[in-house]
């Protein structure tokens, strides 16, 4: 079974294909996750490439499969751009044909329920669990970078947010991949203004399809989602729904250094921000960045190897 402290990354988009092979590496975990943080680092990384990492077995944190799933047969190019990834010296590639199949759906079986606060989510082949809030979210999605620890670190968060009495008038989702996240807000806050985002363009249809798995409406209005695809807040539809009382993104951590300005100025005096998608290594850097911005530290999660922050902005600047 995939561990639930894997990571997948790659198109959200499943396909079918007659060809279809796998790039295969046994690392140590600290590998894994490091090449990991490579690949979404790497800007013309191939967005048809799945990537995946997990361990090989629950009894063995520490060893992890690092694979590659690609539409044809791998080049000498490919196994070079893949061998990049890693520091120093590269493991050992294997190179294997898959059967016909949905080889991204099947690069992700037996990805985990997660279980986070109030919230259930599942791919479909798991029963629904009638006492927690029910999300599906299909495997050839998965749940984002760090899959399992940050989207569950995410909704905790968010739980948490509304059982202190947070009130959030207008969130938004940057980077939200699936939708997930601003589902989730709209579900604790139902009559708050919605708005999504995300710098793929791949991801408009897949969040209205997760849309309509999970009964959301879209829309501009109350208790309505409405989706934009923009690089950070680069669009202005971002900016006319802004200020926001509720800010979240789970992305990286230099994205997130990188737009904390334009993030800062978006969210409203007293709003809160959730960062999430950075490991607890890189934690210090992004939070001295938020702090010059007058955000300052609620509560802070750990789930695995990455750190989840709620951060609340001052009133007075």
């Amino acid at each position: 079974m995939r561990s639930r402290r894997g990571s997948t990354s790659g198109s959200p988009r499943s396909v079918a294909v007659s060809d279809a092979w796998k790039i295969r590496a046994e690392v140590s975990k600290p590998v894994a996750r490091a090449a990991l943080v490579a690949h979404e680092d790497a800007l013309d990384w191939p967005c048809e490439w799945v990537v995946t990492g997990m361990e090989v077995a629950d009894h063995l944190p520490d060893e992890w499969t690092f694979e590659v799933y690609l539409d044809r047969k791998p080049k000498p190019a490919d196994l070079k751009r893949v061998a990049a990834l890693f520091e120093g010296t590269p493991p050992a590639l294997s190179v294997e044909k898959l059967p016909d199949t949905d080889w991204v759906t099947e690069s992700q079986k037996g990805v985990d329920p997660i279980r986070a606060g109030r919230f259930y989510v599942r791919t479909p082949e798991h029963d629904a669990d009638p006492a927690m809030v029910d999300f599906v979210i299909p495997a050839s999605q998965a749940f984002g970078t760090g899959q399992h620890e940050t989207t569950a670190g995410c909704l905790a968060i968010l739980d948490l947010m509304k059982r202190e009495g947070v009130v959030a008038r207008n969130h938004v989702d940057i980077g939200t991949g699936t939708g997930l996240l601003a589902f989730a807000a709209m579900h604790l806050w139902p009559n708050a203004t919605a708005t999504a985002s995300d710098i793929d363009p791949v991801c408009a249809d897949v969040v209205r399809d997760n849309m309509a798995t999970n009964a959301i409406a879209e829309g501009d209005g109350p208790g309505e989602l409405t989706m934009v695809i923009a690089d950070g807040m680069d669009n202005p539809l971002l900016a006319l729904r802004g200020p926001y009382d509720l800010f979240i993104a789970n992305i990286l951590a230099g994205p997130l250094v990188e737009l904390a300005p334009s993030f800062a100025g978006s969210i409203a005096p007293g709003g809160n921000l959730l960062l999430a998608g950075l490991l607890e290594t890189q934690e210090s850097r992004v939070r001295r960045a938020y702090r010059a911005l007058g955000f300052r530290l609620s509560r802070k999660l750990v789930n695995g190897d990455w750190s989840i922050l709620w951060l609340r902005k001052s009133r007075i600047r």
